[in-house]
């Protein structure tokens, strides 16, 4: 199929903000996560529990999904939440509470609930078998906004879509765009040794930061710095292992996150801390500009128990919700 135009992609965004203004969260930081919403068949897929590690320092994250989505029908945060009994329902405004409760930090947000007629095409998503480009443009949304800076990160696997997520990611007017070239399209890096292919490496790396306070859309892109790289693990400490096979388990994707949230050592441990750190850095996120410093803290976070703490408190206060 054929790439979308940058006037397409700049249309299928409009779609999303066909409800108004989103609700404002009273946060100094709020990083948007934009994983493929068709979730992982093999990989360990981290962002929950990274998100649950940069709660405890300030750093606000909101994720957003669907249950399942075609055509891959892996993995996703959704399943993860409702397997370990928390409620996957919440509103804009119920995520929004999450996100600034001092004792979570971070929300989870349904497509079906935040833009029920886009998630309605799920079943002709199913028929169509390819790739859609809403999957693209999904992966840059802000359902939440918030009072303090904002940072997208996304991931991409396909040559050819680095540049128009970044170029979405600057019209949303975020302070901070960050793609990611991950296994399976994700957005999460990994620790193994790099393996020869074609086209760009996984661990490739390509964003902006802003300079100043003022967003985005406020500047003349003259205040924007731009970065291109390939991270290697190595380089901070990481002992090269291969990323944790899951295979379409949710049970196993949970018992590697949770382990390593109670502080148990390993690939799964390295991975959450690495995506944690490296991805606080890299959107120039306040205490992260020294890389071993923004990664000393991930550890600290999940070493100290606050936050696998942090991820008790999300389920808990999910089931206050009506």
């Amino acid at each position: 199929m054929n790439r979308e135009t940058d006037r397409e992609l700049k249309a299928y965004c409009l779609a999303f903000d066909e409800l108004g203004p989103a609700p404002v969260a009273d946060v100094r930081s709020l990083t948007h996560y934009g994983e493929p919403y068709d979730g992982n068949t093999r990989y360990f897929r981290s962002t929950l529990f990274v998100a649950a590690v940069r709660s405890c320092y300030g750093e606000s994250s909101l994720l957003h999904g669907v249950e399942w989505m075609p055509p891959k029908g892996g993995v996703t945060e959704e399943q993860m939440l409702k397997f370990m009994g928390a409620k996957t329902n919440l509103s804009l405004h119920q995520g929004k509470k999450f996100i600034e409760a001092e004792e979570v930090g971070f929300a989870y947000i349904s497509k079906r609930e935040a833009r029920p007629s886009l998630y309605s095409l799920i079943g002709l998503r199913e028929q169509i078998k390819k790739r859609p480009s809403l999957a693209t443009t999904e992966k840059v949304q802000q359902f939440i906004r918030a009072k303090g800076r904002e940072s997208i990160v996304a991931g991409f696997y396909h040559e050819g879509y680095e540049e128009p997520l970044l170029k979405l990611m600057k019209r949303r007017g975020v302070h901070s765009g960050l793609v990611v070239k991950g296994e399976e399209g994700a957005l999460s890096m990994t620790t193994r040794l790099r393996s020869a292919s074609k086209g760009l490496p996984v661990n490739h790396c390509s964003g902006f930061r802003s300079v100043g306070i003022e967003s985005a859309c406020e500047v003349d892109g003259v205040s924007r710095q731009s970065f291109r790289l390939e991270v290697n693990a190595m380089d901070y400490g990481f002992e090269p292992t291969d990323t944790p096979r899951t295979n379409r388990s949710v049970s196993k994707n949970i018992e590697l996150g949770l382990a390593a949230l109670r502080g148990e050592k390993g690939p799964a441990y390295d991975r959450i801390v690495l995506n944690a750190g490296i991805v606080d850095h890299l959107l120039g996120c306040d205490g992260a500009e020294d890389e071993s410093l923004a990664l000393e803290r991930a550890k600290e976070a999940i070493d100290s128990g606050k936050a696998h703490k942090r991820l008790l408190n999300y389920i808990k206060m999910s089931h206050k919700v009506k």
